[in-house]
């Protein structure tokens, strides 16, 4: 396969696998990712997962503000790069760099599109109970995930499955699917099919207001918020005033009735809570400053009693 001059942009750890893909089968002339932000408790300004992998295996970094910049542009072009691929790069790209590499750009997104376009395709697909997603590969074009869709590969999705397990399968599908789509078209293969937008959706940002727990909502419901925001930002719920993320539950048939986010009993693995149709049990949680932790661990040392209520 002809080795491409490349350009990729991408930011999270969703996309380091498509890089080291790229780098593998490409010539990679630059990489762009957002600047470094500061992060944690400490608020230490880190790079990107992207930048410390490119960082590691010598390869060009640029950071801009803004990817609109006139003096950016102009250094992409001055790259001459044939292909551009980016993956959750978290900028829209104008179409004045989508026009720069001939053979175009190249996106790896995380969902079956026209299906779940946006920010967070795989916390959206989970949180609205989807049992298959995929990830999905399209020659970009100047709308939100719109553009012509070049391979496909769908990924089964079972009840229990948590965003950190769909992430990592995602990924690496990603990059397996990036080097397919890559090596059609240097061949001259890669057929291209309309959206269709009749079907689409769209997978709006997060935000930490996104995992408040409504207990009125279904057992079923809560269950698929609290494994689509593992790992950030987290459902969560308040006890008098004092707030617990819940970071595992499971959804239970045949439990007594209660008021939506009532404690009906304890188990031996942690705490059953009414909603406004059925019940769940929490099995792993975190307390104000306490680290993350199975539920009936928390609970052998901290009472929260019987009929206690969540809000």
């Amino acid at each position: 396969m002809k080795r491409l001059r490349t350009i990729f942009m991408g930011t999270p750890e969703f996309a380091v696998p498509c890089l080291a893909r790229l780098a593998e089968i490409s010539e990679v002339v630059g990489v762009v990712t957002q600047p470094d932000k500061k992060r944690g408790r400490g608020q230490k300004v880190t790079p990107s997962p992207v930048k410390a992998f490119a960082d590691a295996h010598g390869l060009s970094v640029y950071q801009p503000q803004r990817i609109r910049e006139e003096e950016f542009i102009e250094k992409l072009a001055q790259l001459a790069s044939e292909l551009i691929v980016v993956v959750a790069f978290g900028q829209i790209l104008p179409q004045r760099i989508l026009d720069i590499p001939p053979l175009g750009c190249i996106n790896v997104h995380a969902s079956l599109l026209p299906r779940y376009r946006g920010a967070a395709p795989m916390q959206r697909c989970l949180m609205a109970g989807e049992t298959m997603t995929g990830v999905t590969t399209m020659f970009m074009d100047a709308g939100l995930d719109t553009g012509d869709i070049l391979l496909r590969k769908e990924v089964p999705i079972d009840t229990d499955m948590t965003l950190e397990t769909l992430h990592d399968t995602l990924s690496g599908i990603g990059a397996e699917l990036l080097e397919n789509t890559i090596t059609a078209l240097t061949e001259g293969t890669l057929t291209r099919t309309k959206q269709d937008d009749s079907v689409s959706c769209y997978a709006d940002m997060l935000t930490k207001e996104t995992g408040k727990i409504d207990w009125h909502k279904s057992a079923v419901e809560l269950h698929n918020l609290v494994r689509a925001l593992d790992s950030w930002p987290g459902a969560y719920a308040q006890i008098e005033g004092k707030t617990y993320k819940i970071w595992r539950t499971r959804v239970l048939d045949g439990e007594p009735e209660g008021v939506p986010g009532e404690i009906i009993r304890r188990t031996e693995e942690g705490l059953v809570v009414a909603t406004g149709v059925g019940a769940i049990e929490i099995l792993e949680l975190q307390a104000p400053g306490k680290k993350r932790m199975a539920a009936a661990d928390y609970l052998r040392g901290h009472a929260i009693p019987n009929h206690s209520v969540f809000v």
